[in-house]
């Protein structure tokens, strides 16, 4: 068989399998209805100045620290800013902080890790050694400390994020290298002359495509997590912007007297932390080759 018909056949196989694995994936309602959910939230974090009832720094001093009303759905916080209004702006640095964190991560893990895969030998032990020594530090701990050398700001909050969650994509495409540089398709493509950067990007990569959809789609909560809790800590993304960990820390003193101000920004971060990891695990069960049958 030709190069170019085992291409055929491969891309075929690629095209089979996706779609098998949509229709599994379209068997699972819970899986779907948190598919929406995300796909909601996008949209509300795109059109929040259209569908915020308020401006995000509008203030209302006649109404500090008030409570659900028709003014102020959600109540409004100790400066008079609607609650709601915030919540909404904050679904946008959430949802950023998830998607581009996690691009630097896969970024880094998928290059380090095919490499080290592909290669083996002094380049595998040198890759592995510095996986191991980031994998060895708290992930929140090492972020707090890469905040304390940047310093606070959502770009930063990027950066630390993503530095710090590449080492267990990286574990995983190595381990999927290693065992995919020895099939077929590879040896025909290094006997028609494609170089080893080529192989990777265009052989082995994708071949894991399905792997890093499931990994990136369950390491985002834990990355909206980690946003949530460096601005807990007034480490992450600062006032005015609006961000949930930081709105559940401003609401910390108000407990008491007015416990709505963190409950609706505590649930919002929990429906979306719930929302990526079950379809994370849904996601997980398509993209399995073993349950093709069941």
């Amino acid at each position: 068989m030709s190069i170019k018909a085992n291409a055929n056949v491969q891309d075929a196989a690629y095209t089979s399998f996706y779609h098998d694995a949509f229709v599994r994936l379209k068997r699972d309602k819970i899986a779907i209805a948190c598919l929406v959910f995300i796909v909601l939230l996008i949209l509300v974090a795109i059109f929040a100045p259209l569908i915020a009832p308020y401006p995000e720094g509008f203030q209302d001093t006649s109404a500090i620290l008030a409570g659900p009303s028709s003014k102020h759905w959600l109540g409004t916080d100790e400066f008079g800013r609607d609650i709601l209004t915030r919540i909404i702006y904050g679904s946008r640095i959430s949802l950023s902080v998830g998607l581009i964190a996690e691009a630097i991560a896969v970024t880094i893990g998928v290059f380090l890790g095919a490499l080290a895969g592909y290669y083996g030998g002094k380049i595998d032990a040198v890759i592995s050694r510095i996986i191991e020594i980031f994998a060895s530090f708290p992930h929140i701990l090492f972020a707090i400390v890469i905040m304390f050398v940047l310093g606070t700001g959502v770009i930063n909050v990027f950066l630390a994020i993503g530095f710090v969650g590449w080492t267990g994509i990286a574990r995983i495409i190595r381990a999927q290298v290693m065992q995919l540089k020895e099939k077929e398709f590879v040896e025909a493509a290094r006997a028609s002359g494609g170089s080893d950067l080529k192989i990777i990007l265009r052989h082995l990569i994708p071949n894991c495509l399905s792997t890093i959809i499931v990994v990136v789609t369950m390491a985002i909560p834990s990355d909206i997590m980690y946003e949530a809790s460096l601005s807990f800590l007034g480490l992450g993304v600062q006032p005015p912007v609006s961000s949930w960990g930081e709105m559940i820390s401003m609401a910390r003193k108000y407990l008491r007297t007015n416990p709505t101000y963190s409950v609706f920004p505590g649930i919002a971060l929990v429906l979306t932390v719930l929302a990526f990891n079950l379809l994370g695990d849904a996601l997980r069960d398509a993209l399995d080759p073993k349950l093709k049958n069941l």
